[in-house]
């Protein structure tokens, strides 16, 4: 009995060494499949992070530039768009104290000026910082003519008011015909 024990201990052994190598060689395919499989995976997660920097990064950029966009378009009126500058005209005379109107509107005879006539009446320090205004506002206006002329009146108590009168007329250089 003996004999036959050792007879098929080899045998047994050899098979269940080649079981263990069979394990062995699966496994390590399983685990450089995952290896591979980890990898890929990582590469792609990589490449989609940098893809949405790179998107943030474009949008931030693009909400800078807007901003700068939109102060660049302050600077200049447009045709289809002259409601709001001459309404922003009016509105700096009542920050000052003066009422300004706006007389006329008309496009220069070369097409690349606005002509604007106002008529503002008020005290001379408003029609003052109203000119001041106008010169540093962020349109380029170019005074053509500038009338003002004080206005006097009496009451019927006899009492003498003074107010101010000013004619003004300009080209609105930075006009998008």
């Amino acid at each position: 009995m003996k004999n036959l024990f050792n007879k098929k201990s080899p045998i047994l052994s050899l098979i269940i060494l080649a079981f263990f190598c069979f394990i062995f060689v699966f496994l390590y395919k399983e685990i450089d499949t995952n290896k591979n499989a980890y990898q890929k995976n990582e590469t792609q997660w990589q490449q989609e992070t940098e893809r949405r920097n790179g998107i943030k990064l474009l949008n931030s950029s693009i909400s800078k530039i807007e901003d700068e966009k939109n102060l660049l378009e302050t600077h200049f009126a447009q045709s289809g768009d002259i409601v709001p500058f001459l309404d922003t005209l009016e509105a700096t005379g009542k920050k000052v104290g003066v009422k300004a109107q706006v007389a006329l509107v008309d496009i220069s005879k070369d097409g690349q000026n606005l002509v604007l006539e106002m008529k503002v009446d008020g005290s001379f320090e408003g029609i003052y910082k109203f000119i001041l205004l106008l010169e540093n506002s962020p349109y380029e206006l170019e005074f053509t003519s500038t009338d003002i002329r004080k206005n006097e009146t009496v009451n019927a108590a006899g009492k003498v008011n003074s107010s101010w009168m000013a004619d003004l007329k300009m080209n609105l250089l930075s006009f998008v015909p």
